[in-house]
């Protein structure tokens, strides 16, 4: 599709179908709306967002079940070391297991720690000076992760390949966490703006953008997600991961349809 109005008009039209406070309850999103506490917030929008891969009835199932483990006070948890008499074994969602689940707050207690939450973490850094924030974040969270796990990264926790990686799942943690029009997304971070965000591109959103026009690109990779989020901010400068919501109902109910199979 090579005319941009003609697809500004399409995506415009999804987002406002989509973005509205029902999307809300069944999506991973709900999760870290249910808290008012940064802390909260940013843990369980983090966690939310790393098992989210599947079915979203099984990944909504599975964050219910991190904050029942977490006795659904998240930033206490983090502080207190119980997570480590969970055994490793213990299935949290799919391949993600409960050695990784005390891999991934080891590393959040460092950063608590010292920063008192993961959004003055980014600051102190200069996260949002870099042209891809969100690599440069994910970059900075190994070093602390590994400081916390021995030396050791995993790869079910943050991505270790970041020159490839389309990184959606901290993409969408961001948007949640970035993302301020006060319907679906929480925004209550300041160390990066909306205009900085990137598309979480999982292989659904990726055909659409293929179906839409927006990219020949076969891979869902970094070059792919730099590639689509150009055209994005190109529709919207301020706020170009607005059109998330457009791709993700395109591709889940198609164009103004409806499903009842998520």
């Amino acid at each position: 599709m090579k005319d941009i109005n003609l697809l500004k008009s399409i995506l415009d039209r999804e987002v406002a179908r989509i973005n509205t406070p029902a999307f809300v309850t069944a999506d991973p999103v709900q999760f870290p709306r249910r808290f008012s506490s940064l802390p909260d917030i940013e843990i369980v929008a983090l966690l939310s967002a790393t098992i989210a891969w599947g079915n979203r009835k099984m990944i909504c199932n599975n964050c219910e079940k991190i904050l029942n483990i977490m006795g659904n006070e998240p930033a206490h948890f983090v502080q207190s070391n119980e997570y480590e008499s969970l055994p490793d074994e213990l299935n949290i969602h799919r391949t993600f297991f409960a050695r990784n689940f005390k891999y991934f707050l080891r590393g959040l207690q460092r950063i608590y720690h010292s920063y008192g939450s993961l959004n003055d973490f980014a600051k102190t850094h200069h996260v949002g000076e870099s042209e891809e924030p969100a690599w440069r974040l994910v970059r900075l969270m190994q070093q602390e992760f590994a400081a916390a796990n021995s030396g050791t990264y995993d790869s079910r926790c943050l991505p270790t390949h970041l020159e490839n990686t389309a990184l959606k799942r901290i993409n969408m943690a961001l948007r949640w966490l970035v993302r301020n029009d006060g319907i679906v997304d929480l925004g209550v971070w300041d160390a990066i703006k909306p205009s900085q965000l990137f598309i979480p591109l999982d292989v659904h959103v990726g055909d659409t953008a293929r179906q839409l026009g927006m990219t020949t690109r076969r891979a869902n990779d970094k070059k792919t997600v730099l590639e689509i989020t150009q055209l994005l901010r190109q529709m919207c400068p301020n706020d170009p991961i607005i059109y998330d919501f457009a791709l993700f109902g395109y591709s889940m109910y198609g164009a103004g349809g409806s499903s009842e199979n998520e």
